[in-house]
């Protein structure tokens, strides 16, 4: 069931629109940024208030790579893979990501942290390679760069030790 909240803001979208269909995907927006994923229930609470089938929303969801039908990490990264970044090193930054994270593309981490995805194109090939940590773009990447960027995104583990102290220890992210 959508909560009142959603259902406030999902009602202030669809007066943007001629037809109420037409803000799907900014209710399926909604319904993530406060869920942090879209599960079948969201999938069926959206289509019960645009007037629409469960089966048009679930196309909509998973045609569209920025809706996650599955939980992530409370930061999501999207590491470029289009031919521009592959060129530029890339595959270099990928490797650094899953050693430090512990994780390959399509996982999470351990501690519910981080999710890494490919995306094919940022639209800024000409600082090549380039990824998104939530809405926040890096471009320019380099090895040393990308530690600075995850310090920055790292929380408190669960351990107890910030992730300063487990970069610095060697650790990656716990």
């Amino acid at each position: 069931m959508l909560t009142d909240a959603e259902r406030e803001e999902i009602e202030a979208e669809v007066h943007h629109y001629p037809q109420r269909r037409n803000a799907c995907i900014d209710a399926l927006q909604i319904v993530q940024r406060h869920r942090g994923w879209v599960s079948d229930e969201g999938v069926r609470d959206v289509a019960a208030l645009l007037d629409l089938s469960p089966e048009e929303v679930d196309g909509v969801a998973t045609f569209y790579n920025l809706i996650f039908r599955r939980p992530v990490g409370r930061h999501v990264i999207l590491l470029c893979d289009s031919v521009s970044c592959w060129l530029m090193g890339c595959d270099r930054v990928r490797e650094q990501l899953t050693a430090r994270l512990g994780i390959a593309f399509g996982q999470t981490s351990t501690d519910g942290r981080f999710t890494l995805l490919p995306v094919q194109c940022l639209g800024t090939c000409d600082h090549a390679p380039a990824l998104m940590i939530d809405a926040e773009l890096y471009r320019d990447l380099t090895p040393e760069r990308l530690d600075e960027i995850l310090r920055g995104h790292a929380e408190e583990s669960v351990y107890g030790a910030t992730a300063d102290q487990e970069y610095s220890a060697g650790r990656g992210a716990a």
